[in-house]
């Protein structure tokens, strides 16, 4: 155990005092900066895991190499980074860019050579250290807004090379492109009762008062308790550049003058990222949106960032004993807003009692949990929670219902079905479905083995066994059919599917196979002529469209087109 802990001191400070380049990388647009996002931004099931640089409201800006190195992986999907390159170099680091539109030169043409040879617009490549290097300054791509990308703009990060974790790009110098006196806003703090105790006479978390004080600190009301207590925040950061808000990059409170509980956004792993589910308030953002961090763990979690005493940031509030606790919050510039709060004992009972929650078993959260109703079974293994739960489980007809969102899952459970109306030929087209509240179904990859359906999900909700028959549906943005399409640019269609969702789709001119960009935020797919498919005169064209559980449809037209 001492070495344990000794280890751990020791890999703290290696870590804390890690040095990195700051004047090694150039910035990768040559716009000023302007930040839609920033490191460790709190994102749905994630810290953000770099700089969200704005594009001017549109696509199609030069994006440049940050340094000499070699593209060692590009990833091409319509979903999450779109089209992303990564670029290693010498010193260590690895820079991504992504959402990209296309890439430059000999990238896309490497790029394209693998969408034909592999038949599949979805494609991972792996590049060898002299395939395609790039310098400094190079233009590689041209920024865009591919994948889940809500608007044009360049994702770009820095990961260590050996270990992958991501970086802050602010410790490699990118502090000196942005302008920023603006301290951060401390919107809301609130105090939260644990294990039964009480806060202002009440059990639910409560809203605090906040006053500017002249030295431009705040100060809370006070907060009268008896027992464990804990404090959340939520807070904003601002620069100069951007005048939208980003996240905060350090957080630390204190108790009568100790650190107590904080997190700093330099550097983290990607297995940690769905730890942001345990750092904020789940419950009440499922219920608000509200993103309130809390500064106190009841249950300790693995995430690396987080600095905390013995007690985890929990307040034990016993009488005759006042209490001053302190919270900091500044970005990585220095500036700093400082909220105070005076504690103090009161033994009286509580006016307001905890929220009531619908349940009939308990989880917990540190073992194996198996629970099983009529034909329903739900696995949740040891872990799965960060916390023990009163849970509501109960099946009604076909539908499962597994307490509901606001507790969060951190891996996956399993769920099982025996159902033995379908025959075997409507099992391949049997999955088990979440149900959303618009009665909506969502697709879950399904397995069937006899009469028993199963699924491994991430979300606690309703779900129900459906089956889909429909294939999916193919349409023309615009007439094509025994038309010349001589002056287009782009051949595209719409493709879409009312049941389990598109699994794949092909293209195919002449009976050649020809590749179509898939944009899922506009259910279009689009073939681009310059590809040098396309024949002179009369040109046969033929898409089929597959579902996840393998219906398929396929269209079929012809258009003339002249090359001359």
């Amino acid at each position: 155990m001492r070495f344990f802990l000794f280890f751990l001191l020791i890999s703290r400070v290696v870590i804390a005092q890690t040095t990195y380049p700051k004047d090694y990388f150039q910035a990768p647009l040559d716009i000023p900066t302007q930040l839609s996002g920033n490191f460790g931004e709190l994102r749905p099931n994630h810290f953000h895991a770099g700089f969200d640089f704005k594009t001017l409201q549109r696509e199609g800006l030069k994006v440049y190499a940050a340094a000499d190195g070699y593209v060692s992986r590009i990833k091409i999907s319509p979903f999450g980074n779109g089209k992303a390159i990564y670029i290693n170099h010498p010193n260590g680091y690895t820079t991504v860019y992504c959402h990209l539109q296309t890439a430059s030169g000999e990238i896309e043409n490497y790029i394209k050579k693998t969408h034909y040879k592999d038949q599949n617009f979805e494609i991972e490549m792996f590049p060898k250290a002299n395939e395609l290097v790039v310098t400094k300054g190079q233009v590689i791509a041209l920024s865009g807004n591919t994948g889940s990308s809500e608007g044009p703009h360049l994702h770009f990060e820095f990961r260590d090379t050996k270990t992958e974790k991501i970086i802050n790009p602010m410790l490699f110098g990118f502090d000196k492109f942005i302008k920023d006196t603006k301290t951060p806003v401390i919107a809301a703090v609130y105090v939260y009762p644990l294990s039964g105790s009480t806060a202002n006479k009440s059990k639910r978390p409560l809203l605090l008062n906040l006053s500017l004080q002249k030295d431009g600190t705040y100060l809370a009301n006070k907060v009268l308790a008896n027992g464990a207590i804990g404090f959340g925040i939520t807070a904003d950061d601002y620069d100069n550049n951007s005048f939208n808000k980003n996240g905060i990059y350090k957080v630390q409170s204190f108790l009568n003058g100790k650190t107590s509980f904080g997190y700093q956004f330099d550097t983290y792993g990607f297995d940690e990222m769905r730890y942001v589910n345990a750092l904020i308030d789940y419950s009440r953002y499922k219920k608000t949106y509200q993103r309130v961090q809390k500064l106190f763990m009841s249950t300790p979690y693995n995430l690396s960032i987080i600095k905390t005493d013995g007690t985890n940031g929990i307040v034990n509030v016993l009488p005759n004993i006042n209490l001053v606790y302190r919270i900091e919050v500044a970005d990585f510039f220095g500036n700093t807003t400082t909220v105070t709060i005076p504690i103090g004992f009161d033994a009286s009972s509580s006016v307001v009692e905890q929220e009531a929650v619908i349940s009939n078993y308990f989880v917990k959260a540190q073992k194996e949990n198996i629970f099983s109703k009529d034909n329903m079974t739900v696995t949740f293994p040891a872990k799965t929670f960060y916390e023990d739960f009163s849970m509501n489980f109960a099946v009604n007809g076909n539908i499962l219902t597994l307490h509901d969102d606001t507790v969060p899952a951190h891996s996956n459970f399993e769920i099982a079905i025996e159902s033995d109306k379908y025959t075997d030929e409507q099992k391949s087209k049997v999955y088990i479905a979440n149900l959303g509240a618009n009665g909506r179904l969502g697709y879950n990859w399904t397995n069937v083995k006899g009469n028993v359906f199963t699924t491994r999900v991430r979300t606690l909700g309703k779900y129900t066994l459906a089956i889909d028959n429909s294939p999916p549906i193919i349409s023309v943005v615009k007439p094509i059919q025994g038309r010349w399409l001589s002056n287009d640019k782009t051949l595209q269609l719409s493709i879409s599917d009312t049941g389990s969702g598109i699994k794949s789709y092909n293209g195919y001119l002449n009976g050649n196979w020809i590749l179509f960009e898939y944009n899922t935020k506009t259910r279009k797919i689009t073939h681009y002529f310059s590809d040098g498919i396309v024949a002179e005169g009369a040109n046969n064209l033929k898409v089929i469209v597959t579902d996840q559980v393998g219906n398929s449809k396929t269209f079929e037209t012809q258009f003339f087109r002249s090359q001359k």
